[in-house]
């Protein structure tokens, strides 16, 4: 019996492969896009906490008590800190000149690092930070407040603190910032690729 080589199985082969290129290529695509998508609005939560503790459009901070009007971005929420192990340093910290400063400045950085897609690593870093002491100020494991009120917390771990810092870590680990973003112009800057750790 001979054997016959069967040249339509060649090419077949080739149409599959040229296929699954294309579709990991389309899946890429979508993937990047979807990333950035989740980049951009999740710097307008930042920009948008920053623009309306800073002038009180009336959402959150009340209309003449945004920062540009004498108000404290800081005061209102860590002076009723009322559950975990540092609400009276958090009380303490309420208002201060300097926690305002930083607080807001990590909020127009992280904001404005998300929204242009640059400097993503430290918006990850910076952003993890901020969302870890916001979860320690709201103590999510607490069943009650200091006053022995229910804290209303609906979970003891996973809230939307520690949903945002792996939201931030992995824009940053997937370089989210290279799609609809200046991320690859800003990877391209020779302090950038000197110090990675700018990227």
């Amino acid at each position: 019996m001979a054997v016959h080589e069967h040249p339509h199985r060649l090419p077949t082969f080739r149409a599959r492969l040229s296929l699954s290129v294309g579709e990991a290529a389309r899946t890429h695509s979508v993937s990047a896009y979807v990333l950035a998508s989740l980049r951009l609005v999740t710097g307008f939560v930042f920009l948008w906490a920053f623009l309306d503790k800073t002038f009180g459009f009336g959402y959150a901070t009340p209309s003449g008590k945004g920062w540009t009007d004498g108000g404290s971005p800081t005061k209102g929420f860590l002076s009723h800190v009322s559950a975990g192990p540092m609400q009276s340093t958090f009380r303490s910290w309420a208002g201060d000149t300097w926690t305002d400063r930083l607080f807001m400045l990590a909020l127009l950085g992280i904001g404005v690092a998300l929204t242009a897609g640059v400097a993503l690593r430290i918006a990850a870093a910076a952003g993890t930070a901020l969302m870890a002491f916001m979860w320690i100020a709201e103590w999510p494991p607490a069943k009650h407040l200091a006053d022995g009120t229910a804290s209303m917390s609906t979970n003891p771990f996973a809230d939307y603190h520690l949903v945002y810092a792996i939201t931030l870590i992995a824009l940053a680990a997937f370089a989210a910032g290279d799609t609809l973003g200046l991320g690859r112009a800003w990877s391209r800057l020779p302090i950038v690729r000197d110090h990675t750790w700018l990227r």
